[in-house]
C-alpha cells in the first residue's frame, strides 16, 4: 500500500512532521479507517526517498497520539481515533493550508481584499462544478 503523501523539501516544516501531519489527516479524513495496515517504515521511507529515521519519527509520534498503533511481529494499523479529535485535525489542516495561501498571497503583494474575492471566486467557480 502506497500512502498519498507528498512532501516538500522546500517547505520550512520538518519532513517528519509533514508525514505526521498527513497522515493525521488521511485519517481524520477517513480515507484511513480504523484497522487499516500502514506500510512498513522501511517501505515508506523507501518510497518517499526518506531516512528510516526520519519515518520512525513521524511513526512514533503518530503512535504516542494515539493515532496508530504497532504489534510487534503483525506491523502498524491505524488506531480507534475518537470523532471530535479527528474534527480537530481536519479544522487544524484546513485552517493551516488557508493560513499557508493567505501568506503566499500577501507575499506576492495582494492586499486582504484581492484575496477575499480569489477565495470568493474560488468557492463560486466549486458550486457552478457541483462540488460540496
Amino acid at each position: 500500500m502506497e500512502l498519498p503523501i507528498r512532501l516538500s523539501k522546500e517547505s520550512r516544516e520538518p519532513i517528519y512532521h509533514q508525514i505526521e501531519n498527513q497522515i493525521k489527516a488521511l485519517i481524520a479524513g477517513g480515507q484511513l479507517p480504523a484497522g487499516t495496515a500502514l506500510p512498513s517504515i522501511r517501505a515508506i521511507s523507501k518510497d518517499l526517498e526518506v531516512s528510516v529515521i526520519t519515518t520512525r519519527r513521524a511513526y512514533q509520534d503518530l503512535e504516542r497520539q494515539g493515532f496508530i498503533r504497532t504489534t510487534q511481529g503483525k506491523g502498524t494499523f491505524v488506531a480507534e481515533v475518537d470523532e471530535g479529535i479527528k474534527e480537530q485535525v481536519k479544522t487544524s489542516t484546513v485552517y493551516e493550508a488557508l493560513e499557508k495561501a493567505i501568506e503566499t498571497a500577501i507575499r506576492h503583494d495582494y492586499t486582504i481584499t484581492q484575496i477575499e474575492d480569489i477565495f470568493k471566486q474560488i468557492i463560486t467557480d466549486k458550486k457552478k462544478r457541483g462540488e460540496k
